[in-house]
Formats: C-alpha cells, structure tokens, sequence
C-alpha cells in the first residue's frame, strides 16, 4: 500500500489559518491526479486543493468546517488501490463512520475566520447570525451587517 497525503497549500504571510469547505470525495472514493478534492477558504482566497496523486481516497483526517494550517494533512490517497475502488462492498464500509464523524462539524453555523473575529469582538454569537455564503456559510459580509 503507496499512501500519498493531500496537504493544506501554502497560505500567504499575513494569513495564519484557513477553514476546509466542502469535501468533493468521499473514502473509498477513485481520484485522479490534479482532481479538485476540497477548497480552502482564507479572509482573502478561496483555494482549490487538487489530488497530489492518482488513486483512492483512503481517510480524510480534516472535516468540511475544520480550521487548518498550512502543510497540515488534510487526507490521504492510496496511490496502489486502483483495483480496490472498482470494489464498492470492500471500502463502502468506512465512508458512512467518516461521514458521520463529520457532519457535527457542519452541523453547528460554519463561519469564514474573517466573519468569526468580527463577530467576536462585537461579542455575537455566531449560532444567531444567518449565513448568506456557500451551504449557508457566515461571510464576513454578513458579520458587517
């Protein structure tokens, strides 16, 4: 087993931390090489995160809505389990225990970094601010106004 870990891209100097948006891939999942997997949202740029390597998504280690740092490991390709993704009953197993383990995360408000310091220093909770972003996101626009 060739295990290939997908990783968060670089942010830019001023920028610390991102949020993970929507996961395209579920474990279990074929992926090709440059594929789009996730994105990053940062105060400034929404990043795409493509597939390093061509295989199977084997385990995503960071949720939809998690807050990451650059060069941590976001997932992880099985770059020899080609043969194992034509397999459905081999690695549907697992795809509902990650999934289920992630959906906490979505559960609760999702709110942009830029959004959650606005909201934090007006003292609001985030919980009672509607999102007008992407799957219902808190934007800072939204923090604003």
């Amino acid at each position: 087993m060739a295990i290939t870990e997908v990783l968060v891209p670089q942010l830019s100097e001023s920028v610390s931390e991102a949020t993970l948006l929507n996961w395209k891939k579920q474990p279990g999942e074929a992926v090709e090489a440059d594929e789009i997997l996730i994105e990053v949202e940062t105060d400034k740029v929404v990043l795409e995160v493509p597939a390093p390597a061509s295989g199977v998504l084997s385990e995503i280690v960071k949720g939809d809505g998690s807050t990451v740092t650059s060069g941590e490991v976001l997932a992880r390709i099985d770059t020899a389990a080609k043969a194992a993704a034509a397999a459905p009953a081999a690695v549907a197993a697992p795809a509902p225990a990650v999934a289920e383990a992630a959906k906490p995360a979505t559960k609760s408000s999702v709110v942009s970094p830029a959004a959650g310091k606005i909201l934090s220093e007006k003292g609001i909770d985030p919980a009672s601010v509607e999102g007008t972003g992407r799957g219902g996101r808190v934007t800072k626009g939204d923090a604003l106004g």
